[in-house]
């Protein structure tokens, strides 16, 4: 069987051979990748686009890889010349299964205009088309206004312009949606979701396979910084972190020497003619609620390090607007460590409906409560029971291997 990988970002391997930095998000297609390759005698391809003049076609062992040049254009925009470009992948590869790995991005819709839909199937990740509701998590209108920066005016950028681009995006992935047959996913929301946009299509269940490192370390409280938060990610309102310091005076009341360790760049620390909006507006949040000692962000940091933030902090915060099933709450369900959730999306699902992890996003009271909770019963927490099977490779694999099948049979039109 021949299958063709469409991503939203360059795997480790063709990032090396291209000298090209590896992707901080994403480790786990390639975690999945590696696990499929050692189960199965599938040929697989793997292509996704680049901001590059030239297309590249190149053996890594094993896999061939494509990179289609954006040419300069946006990767948020249809680009119709991309089009040939997948006639001549297809051609190359004729893929008995295509499998789009999320449809935040319309390169994936290009490929369906060019080569039909025989054979495709596409995994929700997220849902651009319904994150664009939540995009700008509780922050109101005047506190938009007034952090418009130098940047969101010369870029034409900034929370609201975000807004229309996740929903100007989520229409691509509507008419993506749309014309498939065949749809991947793992949570009641996204079931429920794909199905309202295309009844039609028949919808797949398949638990997500998570970056390797989390596999073979677990949470220890003996180990970790008592009174510590961390947050995966903190780039854009959806996530939340604004809602997290306003609980954060609450938690100090109780706990002085409480931290937040935040994954990434500091998007409040830039300088005022490259910060953003969202970066602006933590940064008067943190000033106003004097949290300047209390909010540290790592800077980037690759697989291996996360693992080990995680490890030494007391709690992980998923604290976001809107989620399907996050990896990284998954990735702290692996670690076996304490674990605080806002109820939206699929999350309630992912954590088994647990009221004593979950709380309304923008109820911060209720956030901090529950934090100071676990930071309370120190070593003795108890941690919140999930169904592993959601991230059993094994199990994942086999699961992938019989879409797969199932999907080439229809297309051969063998189905018993």
């Amino acid at each position: 069987m021949n299958v063709l990988w469409i991503t939203n970002i360059m795997l480790p391997p063709i990032c090396e051979a291209m000298n090209l930095p590896i992707p901080a998000v994403g480790g786990w297609m390639y975690s999945s990748l590696k696990k499929l390759r050692g189960s199965s005698n599938i040929n697989f391809c793997v292509a996704t686009v680049y901001p590059g003049t030239q297309f590249i076609d190149k053996k890594i062992n094993g896999i061939r890889y494509f990179l289609l040049p954006l040419k300069g254009k946006s990767m948020i925009e249809y680009n119709s010349h991309l089009e040939s470009f997948w006639e001549n992948v297809s051609e190359a590869v004729k893929p008995d299964v295509v499998h789009i790995h999320g449809s935040e991005y319309p390169h994936g819709l290009a490929y369906v205009n060019a080569c039909g839909t025989q054979g495709v199937v596409v995994s929700i990740q997220g849902l651009v088309s319904v994150c664009s509701r939540y995009y700008t998590a509780g922050i109101n209108y005047k506190n938009i206004k007034n952090n418009v920066t130098f940047r969101d005016f010369v870029k034409h950028d900034g929370i609201l312009k975000g807004k229309e681009s996740f929903g100007k995006r989520g229409r691509y992935e509507i008419e993506l949606l749309q014309k498939v047959h065949h749809i991947i996913g793992r949570t009641d929301w996204d079931n429920a979701h794909t199905w309202a946009i295309n009844p039609n299509a028949e919808y797949h269940y398949c638990g997500e396979t998570l970056r390797d490192s989390f596999y073979h370390h677990k949470w220890s409280y003996d180990a970790c910084e008592p009174h510590t938060m961390f947050v995966s990610q903190a780039s854009y309102p959806i996530k939340g972190l604004h809602i997290l310091l306003k609980a954060m005076p609450l938690v100090l009341k109780k706990y002085p020497d409480a931290k937040i360790y935040v994954a990434g760049g500091d998007p409040s620390s830039a300088p005022w003619w490259r910060i953003s909006g969202y970066g602006k507006y933590l940064k008067q949040r943190i000033a106003d609620l004097r949290l300047k000692d209390k909010v540290i962000f790592t800077g980037m940091i690759n697989e291996e390090q996360m693992c080990q933030r995680y490890l030494k902090s007391n709690v992980f915060v998923c604290c976001s607007a809107i989620e399907n099933s996050p990896n990284s709450l998954g990735e702290a369900q692996l670690l076996g460590m304490p674990y605080v959730a806002s109820f939206v999306g699929g999350v309630p699902e992912i954590v088994n409906w647990n009221s004593d992890v979950l709380y309304r996003f923008e109820e911060y009271e209720m956030l901090a409560e529950k934090i100071c909770k676990i930071f309370n019963e120190a070593q003795n927490t108890e941690i919140p029971f999930y169904d592993s099977n959601r991230y059993d490779e094994g199990l994942n694999t086999r699961l992938l291997l019989g879409i797969y099948k199932e999907i080439e049979c229809h297309k051969k039109g063998s189905i018993r």
